[in-house]
């Protein structure tokens, strides 16, 4: 990912005005080369902004003068977040799923990154262990904030050796000097059973509470191992090592109330249902800053679905609020297909995890009549069970025998620009399936309508 092209002019901006082509990639603005999506945006923040732009098939670069307001956004979407090129991860982490992967899936799936305008433009998890003065400097000096850190274990040692990175050693005294700042920082633990939990566990939490008790979150996280693992290390947690964790995060969440005057520590609402618990309630957050780590992510879908609460505001990242930059990787468009048809049964299609949760949730909200067909994920194998891991072959094999009259409902986070990842569309399934925003709301709104439409009908 190099360069910054052109990838959308919006009707009636200030860079509508001028002679702009989707496709001109981006050379200067006002007189210097952004090097990312930030940059730039702090570049075409004022009045009078001048582009230099180079054309395909021209050796002339053409120049753009565009007056707009100060503050006004100038309209241009462009295709990637970094110009200069992705800050790629050197780590060989043991428990790293991308490792796990496959051949023959999207290319973007095996890019690891390791850079801290990603943490903050989209949420992605960095180690630090890339991280310069310079970085520092910049991430000071312009107020990127917050930022997304793993951690793992805070035993120098330990960490070095999960990371298969010397740097890993010494890289969290970053995270130091981030905190002193006042930068934002939420913070990871990917917990594996064996290596980093129990008593290493134990010493890590106590080490960020004394070391880093500016941490505004801390989530730990089961480590997901799929039949592609090579590592004999890695294994997934036993319900009793699932509990042992939960037992740990909410010692430590009763700690930091009383030390910090505020709860950070958190386990994953995975390492409960493992554990065969039930996830925390909504009152139990006071944030969804760690859900996409699956911190408070049962609670506030269930409160969705109910009407109590929305979950539009859940995500990470500022790329929202960044004019230009665009939606990439899990932010990207999922497609798919809104159609309800005419039908007699509704099903939901899910993961494995969620299967029981959802039919808890349908059963207390009068909605008792809607299946639940759980996909078990072959494709991965391993304890990979979530709805957003399901594959376009897992859910044609699962889908294959069921009745044309059932109306097939599915989550669309399966879908990335329309596609699976294992590269399948819906058009390449074996029926009609119709797409519905990963959202308890967007789900109630669904089923309400086809329910109102069904009764029409009959």
């Amino acid at each position: 990912m190099t360069g910054a092209r052109i990838s959308s002019i919006s009707p009636s901006s200030p860079a509508s005005r001028v002679d702009l082509l989707v496709g001109d990639v981006l050379v200067s603005v006002n007189g210097r080369e952004p090097t990312d999506i930030i940059e730039y945006q702090q570049l075409i923040d004022g009045p009078n902004v001048t582009l230099v732009v180079q054309r395909e098939g021209e050796s002339l670069k053409r120049k753009f003068a565009i007056a707009k307001d100060e503050g006004e956004p100038l309209g241009l979407g462009i295709d990637s977040a970094v110009f200069d090129r992705i800050r790629t991860c050197d780590n060989h982490c043991s428990f790293c799923f991308i490792y796990q992967l496959p051949k023959g899936m999207r290319r973007s799936l095996y890019v690891k990154d390791d850079d801290f305008r990603l943490s903050f433009l989209y949420g992605n998890y960095t180690t630090l262990t890339r991280f310069t003065e310079f970085d520092l400097e910049r991430v000071l000096d312009e107020g990127l904030s917050p930022l997304y850190v793993s951690i793992h274990t805070t035993d120098p040692e330990l960490r070095a050796q999960m990371l298969r990175n010397p740097r890993g050693a010494t890289s969290l005294r970053w995270l130091k000097e981030l905190l002193r700042a006042g930068i934002e920082v939420h913070a990871q633990v990917v917990v594996c059973p064996g290596v980093n939990d129990a008593h290493h566990l134990e010493e890590t939490l106590h080490d960020v509470v004394s070391l880093y008790p500016e941490l505004t979150s801390i989530a730990l996280v089961p480590v997901g191992v799929s039949d592609f693992s090579l590592e004999d290390s890695m294994r997934p947690h036993s319900a009793p090592e699932a509990r042992g964790v939960v037992a740990l995060a909410e010692r430590f969440q009763a700690l930091t109330q009383r030390i910090l005057g505020r709860t950070s520590v958190f386990a994953s609402d995975e390492f409960y249902l493992v554990a065969g618990l039930n996830p925390p309630s909504a009152a139990s957050f006071s944030s969804l800053d760690q859900a996409e780590n699956g911190i408070g992510l049962v609670a506030a879908f269930a409160q969705s679905f109910t009407g109590e609460t929305s979950m539009d505001k859940l995500g990470t990242g500022f790329f929202q609020s960044v004019d230009g930059a665009p939606a990439l990787g899990y932010r990207a468009d999922r497609g798919g297909n809104d159609e309800i048809n005419a039908a007699e049964r509704t099903m939901v299609v899910t993961g494995e995890y969620a299967a029981p949760l959802l039919r808890d949730l349908f059963d207390s909200n009068g909605f008792e009549d809607v299946s639940i067909l759980s996909v078990h994920n072959a494709y991965f194998g391993g304890n990979i069970k979530v709805a957003g891991l399901i594959t376009g072959q897992d859910l044609a094999n699962a889908i294959s025998d069921v009745p044309p009259s059932t109306l097939l409902l599915l989550p669309d986070v399966c879908l990335s620009e329309g596609r699976f990842l294992d590269g399948l569309t819906l058009s390449d399934l074996p029926r009609r399936v119709t797409t519905v925003r990963t959202t308890g709301q967007d789900l109630r709104n669904t089923l309400e309508r086809v329910r109102s439409e069904r009764l029409v009908r009959t």
